[in-house]
């Protein structure tokens, strides 16, 4: 079996010779494989029952809008596709009561999808776009198996559902009055003083949701959801701009508020969705072509077998090369002797009115990474904007002068009026040329090349996170300055993003600054780690770097948490509270350790 899908956006047949057409075997043997159609209005259907996958018609494409795919054998009958020659689905995971179920995989392979069609606002259509969707078919479809009773359940009215959004922008935008009163509205549990207490949100009370920051709003979101009276909770992406103590408080409070309830969580931190879901299902497949659901496992071994990049069970080769987590107690930079340093500031302090910075003097050196830590609200972004020129400090220096900089802020907005190839050509000219390592390994690897033709103005969150750290990337500057930069991008793209930011800062001999929540992400580049505390809201206090090693700690430190290292894959996993390691590591100041540990000894 095989699937053809069209990127009807890219599509262009009147600026084309319809190759496609022109040169497919089929048509030229006398049937017919690919053709014009009134249904997609002029532009052509392939018929995948025909189509014998050659992929002439995918090189032939002068927009690349063509992707045809010959599916593994176990992928079965489709449970959704958008549109003829459009994304499918294939599979949905199997949850039961009292169970959190996580799902992991590439952006783009039907995760809030699923999401969707559990929650009751998307009727499947079992792969025939062009046919009316029933719940009356998808409950016969059902019938004899595990996933009847909850559709039979979810149709009737029986279960009620509470879907929690993935874009926390788009409920700030619809979103009035304080917090406060946006709680008790929904507060049907009357247990909003237990969840204020459990997502630490006594001091956003009485705030405007107009003046909340993304992970107030993120929280307010959470809270939200779990008030309401259901029988099915669904959470897409909750961690996003949430800091790392921040995300395992929304955990604890997810774990506490839905017991025995249907629970499924989509998430791309590996942390979190290891502490919080019980079992795990993986999406593999290809962006925006098709997605298929795994079977079940435990989180731990799902998880380990997404890294690997292989799933057992289904004996699939999900991704080619693994995603290694190595701990580095140094930088190799500090095994080079004369390395300059190329950014220097001073003790920094900022009165911002209600909030007061105060940063220790430092430097940063030529082909250098330094990530930033701390909890939300502490002064990375302000210090970010210190760095680039945005704002000056009142009193001290950061010492720029003669340097380019290029800066990827942490709130992104759709400003720019033109197309993602505009886009990224008026950045940097030869930035989209094929031959270019950056172009195979960052526009093309971050599925930027799909959406060349697409307004910025029109692109999803994701999808403009993915072009605005792309375009960052592309300049040739002696600073770079990232805030933020993994929000909205899953697992792999994460990794593709790290790459690419070591190798050109290297290559370069320039300077990157990244503020981040994702641990893996610094553990991946950063040679040295500043940490910032204080009272959020009101002061913050930024160190001179750190080496990784002292920078990790004293993050850790501060919010009270310990991380182990996973015996298969080395990947950082945290501590029950209170559990034996967790006391050992803390008597041992090792907060984080570089010890692999097995899941016997941490148990």
């Amino acid at each position: 079996m095989r699937i053809a899908v069209i990127n009807y956006d890219n599509c262009k047949p009147d600026r084309c010779a319809l190759e496609c057409v022109r040169f497919c075997p089929i048509n030229r043997s006398g049937s017919k494989a690919i053709e014009l159609s009134d249904t997609v209005k002029g532009k052509p259907v392939i018929y995948e029952e025909t189509c014998i996958g050659c992929g002439i018609c995918v090189r032939k494409c002068p927009y690349e809008a063509i992707e045809i795919v010959n599916l593994p054998d176990e992928a079965g009958e489709p449970i959704h596709r958008y549109k003829v020659n459009g994304f499918a689905l294939f599979g949905l995971p199997i949850i039961k009561r009292g169970v959190v179920v996580g799902l992991l995989g590439k952006n783009s392979t039907g995760k809030s999808t699923i999401l969707r069609i559990l929650a009751g606002e998307l009727i499947p259509n079992f792969g025939e776009p062009q046919s009316q969707p029933s719940k009356e078919k998808v409950l016969e479809k059902f019938r004899g198996k595990e996933m009847y009773d909850y559709f039979n359940k979810l149709y009737s009215g029986e279960l009620k559902v509470v879907h929690k959004i993935q874009y926390v922008e788009a409920a700030g935008r619809y979103l009035k009055g304080t917090v406060r009163e946006l709680l008790q509205k929904v507060d049907e549990r009357r247990k909003l003083d237990e969840v204020k207490d459990l997502l630490n949100m006594k001091n956003i009370l009485d705030k405007n949701v107009k003046d909340l920051s993304g992970g107030e709003l993120q929280k307010l979101l959470v809270a939200a959801s779990v008030l309401r009276e259901a029988d099915v909770y669904l959470f897409d992406e909750p961690a996003s701009y949430l800091d790392v103590a921040e995300r395992l408080n929304m955990a604890r409070t997810v774990k506490e508020m839905t017991k025995n309830r249907y629970v499924v969580v989509v998430e791309h931190d590996l942390i979190v969705l290891d502490y919080l879901s019980d079992q795990l299902n993986v999406l593999y497949g290809q962006s925006s072509v098709y997605g298929r659901v795994s079977k079940a496992y435990s989180s731990r071994v799902g998880i380990n077998n997404f890294l690997r990049g292989y799933l057992p069970a289904e004996n699939v080769q999900i991704r080619k090369e693994e995603i290694k987590f190595e701990f580095r107690d140094m930088s190799e930079l500090d095994l080079l002797k004369n390395v300059k340093e190329k950014v220097v500031w001073s003790h920094i302090r900022k009165d911002l009115g209600g909030f007061k910075l105060e940063v220790e003097e430092g430097a940063a050196r030529e082909g250098e990474i330094i990530g930033v830590l701390g909890p939300n609200g502490i002064g990375k972004t302000t210090f970010a904007r210190i760095l680039v020129g945005e704002i000056q400090p009142d009193e001290g220096f950061v010492n720029t002068v003669g340097l380019t900089l290029s800066y990827k802020p942490q709130k992104i907005l759709p400003e720019y009026d033109g197309t993602v190839q505009q886009y990224l050509e008026e950045v940097r000219k030869d930035a989209l040329s094929s031959t270019s390592w950056f172009y195979t390994e960052v526009v093309r690897r971050l599925n930027l090349h799909r959406i060349l033709e697409s307004k910025v103005t029109d692109l999803s969150g994701g999808e403009l996170q993915k072009l605005y750290i792309t375009g960052a990337l592309a300049k040739d500057a002696d600073v770079y300055v990232l805030d933020e930069p993994s929000s909205y991008l899953d697992v792999e793209e994460r990794y593709v993003v790290a790459k690419a930011i070591k190798k050109i800062i290297r290559e370069r001999k320039s300077i990157c600054f990244v503020v981040e929540h994702d641990l893996a992400i610094h553990n991946y580049i950063a040679d040295r780690i500043m940490v910032f505390k204080g009272v959020p809201g009101l002061e913050g206090h930024g160190t001179t770097p750190l080496s990784l090693r002292s920078g990790m700690n004293e993050f850790l430190r501060l919010m009270d948490l310990t991380f182990r290292r996973d015996g298969e894959t080395g990947r950082p996993r945290v501590n029950k509270p209170g559990s034996y390691l967790d006391r050992v590591q803390k008597e041992l100041g090792e907060y984080f350790s570089t010890r692999v540990v097995k899941e016997a000894e941490a148990e």
